[in-house]
């Protein structure tokens, strides 16, 4: 197949999953969201969750994020990209909400690599190959590991790290957090505490940006 062809198909398909997102998440989530967030405030970060970005940023992006979800893997180069620009304004939390099967076996071998310092070159490379093993009609969450392989893991440790009650425990209570919440979709986006009403990258990032001017006002 011609190249050029290619790419353009990729990036057509990009298009359909950010349209299709938009589609999905307008208005309905937000309020469930909303009214659940009044009284379950402190559902949203906990001290367990990974932190991509400074861990004293004034400005917190919380990711209800599923490892399977492409979507989610649409939105990581976005994501990292609001944080990284802000000069240290901005930081990600990750909660985990795997709603699509062997997501959960996906995060646990995330939570296994972050054990040894490797939590994001793990995600990296989960995110990069995602096509490969996690098909919703056949996922094979198993196939992680070796794409994991080259970022300098003990993968026999983290293998047996991952079937620990201590990362079991820890999906739990995101899982919890997830349904106190009311969030039943992904990506699902906070910007400290303020659910993002209409899904996009441009409405994300003005909602970043709202926050990070509330910090220069006088």
């Amino acid at each position: 197949m011609n190249k050029k062809w290619v790419v353009l198909s990729t990036v057509a398909a990009v298009v359909v999953v950010f349209i299709a997102a938009g589609v999905i998440f307008k208005d309905g989530f937000r309020q469930d969201v909303t009214q659940a967030l009044q009284t379950n405030s402190d559902a949203l970060v906990r001290a367990h969750a990974p932190i991509f970005g400074n861990p004293a940023a004034k400005v917190t992006i919380v990711e209800f994020f599923d490892p399977s979800c492409e979507t989610c893997r649409a939105f990581y180069p976005v994501v990292k990209g609001i944080v990284n620009a802000s000069f240290g304004q901005v930081r990600l939390v990750v909660r985990y909400a795997p709603l699509h099967k062997g997501s959960d076996k996906a995060v646990k071998i995330l939570e296994a690599a972050r054990l040894q310092g490797k939590y994001w070159e793990a995600l990296e490379k989960t995110m990069a190959f995602q096509p490969q093993w996690a098909g919703h009609d056949n996922p094979q969450p198993e196939l992680i590991w070796k794409l994991i392989a080259d970022i300098g893991l003990d993968v026999a440790k983290a293998k047996s790290d991952a079937n620990s009650p201590a990362i079991d425990q820890l999906l739990r209570q995101d899982v919890a957090d997830m349904g106190a919440l009311k969030v039943d979709r992904t990506p699902g986006f906070f910007v400290n505490g303020t659910p993002l009403r209409d899904f996009g990258e441009a409405q994300l990032k003005a909602l970043v940006d709202q926050e990070i001017k509330k910090l220069k006002a006088p």
